[in-house]
Order: C-alpha cells, then structure tokens, then sequence
C-alpha cells in the first residue's frame, strides 16, 4: 500500500492495528509491522474490538490526522482466525478465515470529502455471548493444560449465535441511521455500503432494510469466510479496485462484534 500511495515508511507517524490473534500477547502487532517495515518515526499500538476493530482503528487514526498533531497513519486489520476456532464445532469454524488490510490515512485538502464521521459503540454487558475466556490472566495456558478437562473449551470461541444475530441486525440498523443523519443524508445518498462480513444473511436483511440495489453492498463473505477485524478493509479494498466505487461517491462502513461493539464511518470518495 506504501508503494501504491508513493510513500516511504520513513513518512509514517502512527501504525495501529486492530486484531484479536496477535502474534504475541505482547508485544503489540503494530511494534512488529512498525520494524518490518522500517517506519522508524512512528509509534505503534493494538486495538482489540473483534469484528469492529477495523472501524475503531480507522477512526481513532482519523482523530490524529484532524488534531494536526499527525500527518500520516497506517491503519491495519488483521485476524488468523484458524489459530483459534474449535474444528469441531460447527457454528464457528466453519464461518471464520483468514484475512488482512490496511489503509494510509492522510489529510484530505478537497472540501467534503475524506472521513465525514465516525460513530462508536460498546454495550460490555453481553461480553460472554461471543467470547474467548483463555487463554488471558484470568484462565492461562499452565491452569489449562494442568487440569487437562477434554470438556474446558474456554479457549476456543464461544458464540451465541442466535442472540447475536439479533442484536447484530438492530445495531447494524441504528448506526447507519446515526451516521446518515449525523450528514444529514438520507439512505437513497448511499452508493456503497461496506458491512462486516460476519454473516450474509445479516447483510441482506441490511439491504433490504434500506432498500439498496445488489451494486450497493459488497459482499465477499463466501470467498474468505469472516476475516474478524480484517473484513471490512478487504471488502472496501476490493470494492474499490473493482471499480464499485467511484470519485464521489457516499461509502457507508458498519460493523459489529464481540464486546459487544458496533459502529459505522460515513466516508465521501
């Protein structure tokens, strides 16, 4: 994306990555890519916002180029989900992949275009209905191993499939709505939307909701699976080269994970 752009690493001033399968459990991934890629100036940092991530990094990278403080930041997401699911539980290995993306962010100097708004949420109260206790502090790998239970699946995914889906389908609503309203847009103004690919019949229920055509949702969930924190940037980014979204154009990001958190970014091409 660096070569894309025309920039040198050198030029970066922040790397944030939102993930939930780092590497490590620390260092931060950002420290890694910020070597990796020899951007010797910038500082880095993790996000942990699950399917969200991406849009809580995206707007957290955005609010440093406003300050001024910042020039440039890469904002990247990225899951292996594979390292972690259970194979034999069905609700969940079957849906996650593999996946990454990134995006340099910089100011935008043509009036009305660029990130217009953010809008973030977390509601902490359903935390376990898609969760994954241990390995952390409070359930770690020595505890896991000693008691080796064949039955302890705390280190795997846990997901309350039917309850999140209802909750998703509600939350995905209201954040677009708030995003739309916060520009005083309507939904016939959006001319791609761009949801975390956590389930397609979520995205349909979406479309239908708001009444949009096949050419304005992208949808790739049944080519990678859900890539987690990673979804939303490879969608956007093949949407993009596809040449589904053009100069101009309102894209609307909406999303929603663990935590539970939800948000939407209304972005002016």
């Amino acid at each position: 994306i660096l070569k894309n752009r025309g920039i040198s690493a050198s030029e970066i001033d922040a790397i944030i990555v939102a993930t939930v399968t780092p590497d490590y459990f620390f260092p931060a991934v950002a420290c890694l890519v910020q070597r990796d890629i020899g951007a010797d100036k910038a500082f880095g940092y993790d996000i942990s916002a699950a399917c969200s991530g991406f849009l809580f990094a995206l707007s957290t990278g955005a609010q440093f180029i406003e300050s001024g403080r910042y020039k440039k930041v890469i904002v990247i997401g990225a899951d292996k989900m594979s390292s972690i699911v259970d194979y034999t539980d069905r609700t969940t290995c079957v849906i996650f992949g593999d996946g990454a993306g990134a995006a340099v962010l910089s100011r935008c100097d043509e009036e009305g275009k660029g990130i217009l708004s953010s809008h973030l949420h977390s509601e902490g109260k359903h935390a376990k209905e898609l969760a994954l206790e241990g390995p952390s502090t409070g359930r770690w790998v020595p505890e896991i191993i000693a008691e080796n239970n064949p039955d302890d699946q705390s280190y795997f995914p846990y997901m309350n499939g039917q309850f999140v889906f209802k909750h998703a389908v509600v939350r995905f609503s209201e954040a677009i709505v708030e995003g739309l309203k916060a520009n005083n847009l309507e939904k016939e103004d959006i001319n791609m939307l761009i949801p975390h690919q956590a389930n397609l019949r979520i995205a349909q229920f979406i479309q239908r909701k708001f009444q949009l055509s096949d050419n304005q949702v992208y949808n790739n969930i049944m080519k990678y699976g859900n890539t987690t924190a990673a979804s939303v940037i490879i969608a956007l980014t093949e949407a993009w080269e596809k040449g589904k979204i053009n100069d101009g154009d309102l894209v609307v990001l909406a999303a929603f994970g663990s935590g539970f958190t939800w948000g939407s970014v209304v972005i002016r091409w």
